[in-house]
C-alpha cells in the first residue's frame, strides 16, 4: 500500500465502524466541556463522567462556580485525581472568564491556552467538540496507534499531532480524532492487545510492531 492508501484505509474504515460518533465526556455547553476535559487528565472518562453531574449540580457557569471556594470544589472533584490542580484550575478560569470574556469560553487556542491548567490538548478539544473549529487534540490512544499505523515516527504527541494535520484532510479531524479513540479502546489498547481484532493495524501496522506482537505470542 502507499501512503495515501494507508490514509484512505484508515479513514473508510473509522467511519464504517463509527458512522455516529459519541463525545467520550458528558457536558451541555462549551463551559460544562472545558471543566470536563480539564478533570479528565490523568483519569478516566467514566470517572469524570460520575463526578461532573456533582459538581455541575452546584455549579455549572462560570458564576455560580466563582461561589465555591476551592476547597469545596476540590471536595467534588476529588475522585478523579489532581484535584488539589484542578480545583484551583477550575476556580481560576472561571474568574478569568468573568474578567476577560463576559462569562464565555473563547474560541482561540491563544485564549484558552492562557487560561489556569487548561494545556493545548484541553483547547484543542474545546474548540473541536464545543465550536466545530478544526482541531486535531492527540491523546495516548492517538499517539499510539498513530505509531503503530507507520503514520508517524513522532516520539510525542506534538509531533503526532502535526503528522495527524499534515495526512489526513482538514474536514475531516474533529471526527477522525474521536473515531480513533474509541477504535483505540475497543481494538486496539495498550493491554490486552488483540491483533486479529485489531483490523488496521494488521492491514498496514508498522513492521516492527507486529513482529515485537508475534514474538510475544510465542
Amino acid at each position: 500500500m502507499t501512503k495515501q492508501e494507508k490514509v484512505n484505509f484508515v479513514i473508510n474504515t473509522l467511519y464504517k465502524l463509527y458512522p455516529e460518533i459519541p463525545v467520550p465526556l458528558d457536558h451541555k455547553d462549551p463551559y460544562t466541556l472545558l471543566i470536563a476535559v480539564l478533570m479528565s487528565a490523568q483519569s478516566t472518562d467514566v470517572r469524570v463522567n460520575k463526578i461532573t453531574p456533582l459538581l455541575f449540580e452546584r455549579a455549572d457557569n462560570p458564576y455560580d462556580m466563582i461561589k465555591l471556594s476551592v476547597e469545596e470544589i476540590r471536595e467534588i472533584i476529588k475522585p478523579v485525581g489532581l484535584s488539589p490542580m484542578k480545583s484551583k484550575g477550575i476556580h481560576g478560569l472561571s474568574h478569568i472568564l468573568i474578567d476577560k470574556h463576559n462569562g464565555e469560553v473563547p474560541k482561540t487556542y491563544e485564549d484558552l491556552e492562557e487560561l489556569p491548567a487548561v494545556g493545548h490538548k484541553t483547547a484543542a478539544v474545546v474548540l473541536s467538540q464545543a465550536f466545530g473549529i478544526p482541531a486535531f487534540p492527540v491523546d495516548t490512544h492517538i499517539h499510539r496507534l498513530m505509531y503503530r499505523w507507520n503514520l508517524t515516527n513522532g516520539k510525542n504527541v506534538v509531533q503526532t499531532e502535526k503528522d495527524a494535520k499534515r495526512i489526513f484532510p482538514k474536514e475531516l479531524w474533529n471526527d477522525l480524532h474521536l473515531q480513533i479513540i474509541w477504535y483505540g479502546r475497543q481494538y486496539s489498547p495498550a493491554r490486552g492487545w488483540d491483533l486479529e481484532k485489531d483490523i488496521i493495524t494488521k492491514t498496514i501496522g508498522r513492521k516492527s510492531v507486529l513482529d515485537d506482537y508475534y514474538k510475544k505470542k510465542k
